[in-house]
């Protein structure tokens, strides 16, 4: 560590000439390399970074203090600025901009749990398709984890939000627009202020504002189709009809077309990364821990019974406790929006000491605060859903828990994304048994979000459970799936 600094006393890593902290933080894993920065100097520490400092917080008291939302709210810097050419919407948006508060006003209480019962249906449709192809697997083939947990919550997110099927499992390959969507997002995360990066990054630029027409073009067409056809809230139940009918209640005013626009493509690139993450992460965690796999199974064989042929209903998956409680660990251990970006409204103190201009950048580690051994004890760094438990919850300090964001700028789908991934998993162990045969080995791959890197599952790993029973026309073995 240096020694005195414009900080002080916030302490900083050493700086290097000219590029100060820059080669601090790798462009392949900048979360996981703070959180390495904090094991090192602690709760508060700051950054020199091209054209600011950057604060990053993961101390529980300091963080309790970033919550106080009269005092910090929410930055839209870096990533998420270069983001608005694609979408301007409520991910990208600063509070004060009508492109947040309208949509937000709009749309609250269509994320709200009694709002899930009219999305059930459509996201049993996608989580049957998940299961369906998993169950005709043949011994020797491959299933991709992250690939198919991409595929299952953009489909979802597709038929909920505006009644769009991508088809992701009836293809080799993703819908054009997905392809767009991700060459989108894996160039905005390669910028990084750099002088000469629009020259170095030329084709890369001009690739994505093709992508960037492409995927506006598609989305208003839709739009288009939903208003032509006349179909109202009754007849189509999704996020589409809510943002076409809806009126702000504060102004009085509509949406327009290129507000529905940009909140279509945020719930696609907001929805499926956070939870494919989440639901990739859950798997590899069951399949390292038997006893938390056996006692989440024993809980889906108890509420949702043997028989795959009755399909789940809204009741059942709420009562899937130990698999909500799975879940959440596993956005403990792995947040999949790790760092959350926010600014002072005004110069201020935190911890008494440590003095925030409000023009600069702070960052709330949730990976590093999820693990603090002060809140989650001494086994901070291990997979224990009864971190969870209802007691659990009533007893923990209200701001150490952080994967959502925080207040009115937390996530407005978290919702919809945990009733989502509480169905596809209770499926998914329905029918399955899942066996670490390859011993896969974790590693983090990082972009808006984190997601576990080459994580693939095969053979014995996605064995169908015969409760007893024989499953006809198909020949039982060691490796391949075998149907209860």
């Amino acid at each position: 560590m240096a020694g005195k600094n414009s900080l002080h006393p916030i302490p900083h890593p050493a700086k290097k000439p000219f590029v100060g902290n820059l080669l601090s933080i790798g462009s392949d894993s900048p979360v996981l390399d703070m959180w390495k920065i904090a094991q090192e100097l602690g709760g508060i520490y700051w950054l020199d970074m091209p054209g600011m400092p950057v604060i990053v917080v993961s101390s529980p008291a300091l963080v309790d203090e970033l919550c106080e939302e009269a005092r910090f709210d929410k930055s839209t810097r870096g990533a998420l600025r270069r983001l608005r050419a694609a979408s301007h919407g409520l991910f990208t948006s600063d509070t004060h901009e009508e492109t947040w508060s309208k949509p937000h006003n709009i749309l609250l209480a269509n994320f709200s749990q009694r709002a899930m019962q009219a999305y059930h249906p459509m996201m049993l449709d996608i989580a049957g398709q998940l299961v369906t192809k998993w169950e005709r697997l043949n011994f020797d083939e491959e299933v991709d984890v992250v690939r198919d947990m991409t595929a299952l919550t953009l489909d979802t997110i597709g038929l909920c939000g505006f009644g769009y099927r991508f088809n992701s499992f009836y293809r080799e390959g993703f819908h054009p627009f997905v392809d767009a969507m991700v060459r989108t997002l894996e160039t905005v995360q390669n910028r990084r202020g750099l002088p000469l990066e629009e020259l170095m990054l030329k084709k890369e630029l001009a690739q994505q504002r093709k992508d960037i027409r492409y995927m506006h073009k598609m989305v208003e067409d839709i739009i288009e189709e939903r208003r032509a056809s006349g179909a109202d809230i009754a007849t189509k139940p999704d996020l589409l009809s809510y943002m076409i009918a809806g009126v702000d209640k504060k102004s009085g005013e509509q949406l327009t077309d290129k507000m529905i626009r940009d909140e279509c493509i945020e719930f696609l690139i907001a929805g499926h990364e956070t939870t494919s993450g989440l639901l990739s992460f859950a798997i590899y965690f069951l399949l390292k821990n038997p006893e938390a796999l056996a006692k989440a199974q024993a809980e889906v064989d108890n509420v949702f019974g043997p028989d795959t042929s009755l399909k789940p209903t809204y009741a059942q998956v709420n009562r899937l406790q130990y698999v909500m409680q799975v879940l959440k660990e596993s956005l403990r251990m792995f947040p999949t929006a790790p760092a959350i970006s926010m600014r002072a409204k005004e110069d201020t103190k935190i911890g008494g000491q440590y003095t925030i201009k409000k023009n600069n950048m702070v960052i709330m580690h949730a990976l590093a605060l999820h693990r603090d051994q002060g809140i989650w004890g001494e086994n901070a760094d291990q997979f224990d859903p009864d971190n969870f438990s209802r007691e659990a919850e009533r007893e923990r300090p209200v701001n150490a828990f952080k994967p959502f964001g925080n207040g009115q700028r937390a996530c407005i789908g978290r919702q919809f994304a945990l009733q989502e991934a509480v169905l596809t998993l209770g499926m998914i162990l329905q029918r399955f048994t899942l066996v670490d045969h390859t011993g896969y080995k974790l590693k983090i791959k990082e972009a808006l979000t984190i997601k576990p890197e080459g994580f693939q599952v095969s053979e014995g790993a996605m064995k169908l459970r015969s409760f007893g029973r024989p499953l006809a026309g198909r020949r039982a073995s060691r490796s391949r799936p075998v149907r209860r």
